[in-house]
């Protein structure tokens, strides 16, 4: 604003005032250069309208002066230490967590054995976040819903809604979380350790009490009786819960009009001395298999004499003298349960291990099954003959099942050989004279071992190249198809004849990747078929790769 122009006269309003009409320029300078891609902070030398600016009518003296001084009131001196890197906390204490071992009580209603039940469980806190989880280990045949018992989740502990944090936690203190009420009485290392180094004081541990019910139950119970049973149906369930023995045997039915022989297995449960029988399913058997012959029951050996009609009362513990036991399932020899005739003839692994440590002197070593004379012999399956539409494979897959499934194929070699193709040129053999310069090139899949043949364009011959065979297996001729004998790289030698359905084909020249795949698989190739490779590749190289017949350079497929 030029002073010429103000009019202190005036009061100062819009209409009042007038700009310099000289004045051409209002833009705002830049605060911003790029110096090799980055933004730089930079000075301002003018202001708005290139107007001056206070700092350039101060000396370069005064103003270097000035910045000194407001930097040393911003910034302490220089000689101070630097400063740590910064760890957040989430990072510091990430899968950091304290445990606590702690028990409850619960109180145990409408029961004369019980009380109450002293419970352990395990408290986590999770130093992260201050969270909490309380999970009660599982005790096998406890029969109480036990696992985690309150999720991870961050608690209150008082009305106020303060939180629970690691410095609350201590031995022996409780903790009322949900109505419950945990005593603490120990801790892990970690935790030791970690409450120490805060400065926590932790208070002895102490025991875990023992369950009233669970001592009561172990003590030694006094005996009424004259002669004490050494058998505890208790200690019985936990020793011997899961063990079975397994016997396989034959059951000889052929007394009765219909019956046979059948393949059964016998199992026998040690936690109860029970017997269960198992009919082995056979396919196209012809008759009606049960999965179960004899359901899991006690099988008596000897009943007690007496003049009750045993034909018309059921069998009660009282009337039996004794059951089967282990010592009754002998290899070899032939058990009766329940009027039905068992011949053993094996038995499984646990069986045989269970019979060496407990009945040593019983042999348990398996049997052969005795040869049916009458058994007729196998007849062999016989399959109408192939009509020649599709692969063997395939028409033979609607003779063995009524949805045909597609044939089983070798995926380790297809994986193995994918992409390797051998290729050779050969030469149709035929009497036309017009056959003669036909040139054809037969490629050998090794990945499914199967054979395509192109046939290559020739001027002026009247003969339309191209595709001459598919991809399909070529089976040699003189095999049948009952048992096919397919063409393979040990027979594809430089000067042999092969028949492709009716057409032979004498193979004239191949690549130099047939020479070294054949090569690497020495083993299984003749030696006459190398040979025949080497002496061909061999005679025609140039440049280390082999020429065609007319004599030109090729270079070999991939």
């Amino acid at each position: 604003m030029s002073s010429k122009w103000n009019n202190h006269g005036l009061p100062f309003l819009p209409g009042n005032t007038f700009r310099d009409v000289t004045k051409s320029a209002f833009h705002l300078p830049q605060t911003l250069v790029y110096k090799n891609g980055y933004a730089l902070p930079r000075r301002p030398s003018v202001g708005i309208g290139q107007e001056a600016l206070f700092s350039e009518m101060l000396s370069q003296q005064e103003i270097d002066k000035l910045s000194l001084e407001l930097a040393d009131i911003a910034y302490e001196s220089h000689d101070q230490k630097m400063c740590e890197d910064f760890i957040p906390a989430y990072v510091a204490l990430d899968k950091k967590l304290l445990r606590f071992f702690a028990y409850f009580t619960e109180d145990v209603l409408y029961s004369s054995d019980e009380e109450y039940r002293v419970r352990p469980v395990v408290i986590y806190y999770y130093l992260k976040d201050d969270s909490m989880c309380i999970v009660e280990p599982t005790v096998k045949n406890s029969g109480l819903i036990q696992g985690k018992r309150l999720k991870r989740q961050r608690l209150t502990k008082n009305e106020r809604g303060d939180l629970y944090l690691w410095k609350d936690l201590n031995l022996g203190i409780d903790l009322e979380i949900h109505g419950f009420k945990y005593h603490i009485i120990g801790c892990d290392d970690f935790t030791k350790e970690f409450m120490e180094s805060e400065g926590i004081v932790l208070n002895d541990p102490e025991p875990m009490p023992e369950d009233p019910y669970i001592k009561r139950r172990h003590a030694p119970q006094p005996s009424y009786t004259t002669t004490p049973s050494t058998f505890n149906k208790t200690s019985n369930f936990f020793a011997m819960d899961g063990q079975v023995l397994r016997f396989y045997a034959v059951w000889d039915d052929t007394d009765s009009p219909f019956g046979d022989t059948r393949h059964v297995v016998i199992h026998y449960y040690l936690v109860d001395d029970t017997v269960e029988i198992r009919e082995v399913h056979e396919r196209n058997s012809g008759r009606d298999t049960f999965p179960i012959i004899m359901r899991r029951l006690s099988v008596p050996k000897k009943l007690k004499t007496g003049t009750f009609p045993s034909c018309s009362m059921e069998i009660a513990k009282d009337n039996v003298e004794e059951y089967y036991s282990p010592k009754d399932f002998q290899l070899g020899q032939t058990v009766t349960l329940l009027s039905r005739h068992f011949l053993l003839y094996d038995c499984d692994r646990f069986t045989k291990e269970h019979y060496r440590k407990n009945y040593p002197e019983m042999d348990m070593k398996p049997i052969e099954l005795p040869k049916k004379a009458e058994t007729l012999p196998e007849k062999k399956k016989e399959f109408p003959p192939y009509n020649g539409f599709g692969s063997l494979e395939d028409s033979l897959q609607n003779c063995l099942s009524l949805v045909p499934q597609p044939p089983k194929v070798n995926l380790l070699k297809m994986l193995e050989n994918d992409h390797k193709v051998l290729h050779f040129s050969v030469r149709l053999v035929s009497p036309h004279p017009e056959d003669e310069d036909r040139r054809f090139t037969l490629s050998y899949f090794l990945s499914d071992d199967m054979i395509s043949i192109f046939e290559k364009p020739t001027r002026n011959t009247g003969v339309i190249g191209g595709k001459f065979l598919k991809k399909t297996r070529v089976r040699k001729p003189g095999t049948t198809e009952e048992n096919p004998e397919f063409y393979s790289p040990a027979d594809l030698a430089i000067g042999n004849t092969i028949e492709v359905f009716s057409h032979r084909f004498v193979i004239t020249d191949a690549d130099l990747y047939v020479l070294k795949y054949l090569e690497s698989i020495s083993s299984q190739i003749p030696s006459h078929t190398l040979d025949s490779l080497r002496q061909k590749l061999g005679m025609g190289m140039t440049g280390n790769q082999p020429a065609d017949e007319n004599g030109e350079d090729r270079k070999p497929s991939p």
